[in-house]
């Protein structure tokens, strides 16, 4: 029976100086497959197979959609790309954003369960907010091991803290450490699958895949999740709450995915963008309405051009107080994840950084 043989690796904020901590102590003859996602932008051109094979002796790449999988070897998720792990198989998929992302953590964790159940070791190392949460809580549901770097000394430690505060953690250990962890747990014998996969874990994974059309999708994430009177907040669609238990998230109609904190994320964005266009008609109005007063004053037509410049000064006074919220961070998510209340933070922990 093979080892604890997959193992995934997700980093975010920071995340560059700790995967070379951990993919550069791993030896060459490693008898595991590493799969590596971290938040990189999506237009440009990512080094990080470069950065990682040269920090040990293990080669790094971005995989080809369909490749066979192989041990003695590190997958990195390339830009703009969903990196997920198939049976025998690399899948590489332009699938939908996950917590704004593309690669996304949780992505690649929950095909890695859905495909290896116990066989699979996940990993979340620094970053902000809580990608990684939801595809540790799949990796631990389907049977895997679950390791978090110690948000103590973490740089970032929001996901690594969002993870201990949802899921079951096997491992929690300093960076240093993780690596010799890795190599004892991937020699163990991994212990007994589930009777079946979550249905969340396979649904959802279908979704990365997009392997299903609009009715499947339509009927099976109505299996997972309710519908809410939210729209996505990157395309307007519908909104299900899925319903597997903390943390609280949301899917939309076309595969948008969201933990809470990312959907307040975007909803202040959208806030603020909305703020901004409120300004830039008001600004049109007040230039508008002055313009025309000018001219009707030319026509001798006092009487009206004064409520015409009365209106523009009244519209004045407005966009100063819109300018005030947006300055002074009002419409943005920054107050609560900043504040002493910020979602999600433990009760007296102010070591969190929410």
């Amino acid at each position: 029976m093979p080892g604890r043989d997959i193992v995934v690796l997700g980093a975010s904020a920071g995340g560059l100086n700790a995967l070379r901590a951990v993919v550069g102590a791993l030896p060459a003859n490693l008898r595991a497959a590493l799969f590596v996602c971290m938040h990189i932008a999506p237009d440009r051109q990512s080094i990080l197979p470069k950065i990682l094979s040269e920090c040990g002796p293990l080669p790094a790449r971005h995989p080809r959609d369909g490749e066979r999988l192989r041990r003695d070897c590190v997958y990195v998720a390339p830009p703009d790309n969903h990196l997920l792990v198939g049976e025998h198989t690399v899948r590489v998929i332009r699938g939908p954003q996950e917590n704004r992302f593309r690669p996304a953590i949780d992505a690649l964790f929950r095909s890695a369960a859905r495909a290896h159940g116990p066989r699979v070791i996940g990993v979340v190392l620094t970053g902000q907010l809580d990608d990684g949460t939801v595809g540790l809580k799949a990796i631990k549901d389907c049977g895997g091991v679950t390791v978090v770097q110690d948000p103590k000394e973490a740089e970032f430690a929001s996901m690594p803290e969002s993870a201990m505060r949802f899921t079951k953690i096997d491992h929690c250990v300093p960076l240093a450490e993780i690596p010799a962890l890795l190599m004892r747990l991937i020699e163990e014998t991994p212990g007994d699958a589930p009777s079946e996969v979550p249905a969340y874990v396979e649904v959802e994974t279908k979704i990365a895949e997009q392997h299903m059309n609009t009715q499947e999708f339509l009927d099976n994430v109505e299996r997972i999740g309710s519908r809410t009177t939210y729209a996505c907040p990157l395309c307007n669609g519908s909104i299900w709450e899925i319903e597997d238990g903390p943390p609280l998230r949301f899917r939309c109609h076309v595969g948008h995915s969201f933990t809470a904190e990312y959907f307040w994320a975007e909803q202040s964005q959208n806030l603020e963008n909305a703020l901004w266009s409120a300004i830039r008609i008001m600004e049109e109005k007040v230039t508008f309405a002055r313009q025309f007063a000018k001219r009707l004053r030319e026509s001798k037509l006092a009487e009206i051009a004064e409520r015409y410049e009365k209106s523009a000064q009244a519209i004045d006074g407005e966009l100063s107080i819109i300018r005030d919220v947006i300055v002074g961070g009002r419409a943005t998510v920054r107050n609560v994840f900043e504040s002493e209340d910020a979602v999600g933070r433990h009760p007296g922990d102010e070591s969190s950084s929410g």
